[in-house]
């Protein structure tokens, strides 16, 4: 036998070793990405969705063509990219006013003490003028739950449950601390009409307790607020008051159909 001679048996075994050798694939982008339908779970770059796409080209030999349709493309747009833009953020600036007239609020001394007490309720409602308080827009409604008394800071914490009702746009839901001594940050938990799908928090600005509130609302998800909602607000301070013709709810200084 020629010992100079590659065995034709070694050769072609050679060749199937080869031909079995998994592609390689780019290695910059290393997440993890598991496919129910394929049971692969491979290094997916996770850049751009035509990394992905060459990525699937690549494995599709191991695949087999019938795999590579069952494959679910949506999990690639699915990939985080580190150049997507952050999301837009907008501002709403909304006074709560209470202006005696509505038997708001009423305090439900569940606790039976004579301080209030954990456990206390108080529901309320009151009047919501657009920032720069030249446009009635609707009203709060909700119920604040006592959490703890601050007697050193003559105040109280509560738990916030309530939403603000903007007429034919719809209403925006909020939960989260309220102190009456000190500004604090509220949930904002989702919305109807405009509002739908609404995420972000509102900060409150207690002026004077319990009759004059500054809100600003950092709205995400949502498409472009309408400019009837949308002012130069006036700065917060005790002597606040909405303009006459807002107050008198007249046709030109409020929304359409606002919530009364």
């Amino acid at each position: 036998m020629n010992s100079g001679q590659d065995h034709p048996v070694s050769s072609q075994i050679s060749d199937s070793n080869e031909a079995q050798k998994p592609r390689t694939i780019n290695q910059q982008h290393q997440p993890k990405v598991t496919n129910q339908l394929t049971g692969l779970n491979q290094d997916l770059p996770g850049a751009e969705l035509s990394d992905g796409i060459a990525w699937l080209l690549q494995v599709k030999p191991r695949l087999g063509a019938e795999k590579v349709l069952e494959f679910d493309v949506k999990s690639l747009w699915a990939i985080p990219s580190d150049n997507s833009a952050p999301e837009k953020v907008q501002e709403l600036h909304v006074y709560e006013l209470n202006e005696r007239d509505r038997g708001s609020p009423a305090y439900l001394r569940l606790s039976q003490k004579s301080v209030n007490s954990l456990g206390d309720l108080v529901p309320f409602s009151n009047k919501i003028y657009r920032g720069d308080l030249e446009k009635r827009i609707g009203i709060t409604s909700g119920i604040c739950i006592l959490i703890e008394h601050k007697p050193e800071l003559k105040g109280d914490r509560y738990e916030a449950i309530f939403s603000f009702y903007f007429g034919d746009y719809g209403h925006i839901a909020v939960q989260g601390p309220y102190l009456t001594y000190q500004d604090s940050y509220l949930a904002i938990k989702g919305g109807s009409g405009i509002f739908e799908g609404v995420s972000g928090q509102v900060k409150l600005h207690q002026i004077v307790f319990p009759f004059k509130i500054f809100y600003t609302f950092y709205l995400k998800g949502i498409g472009e607020l309408p400019e009837e909602l949308l002012c130069k607000p006036v700065d917060p301070h005790p002597a606040v008051e909405a303009v006459p013709a807002a107050k008198a709810c007249e046709p030109h200084a409020t929304i359409a159909n606002f919530t009364n």
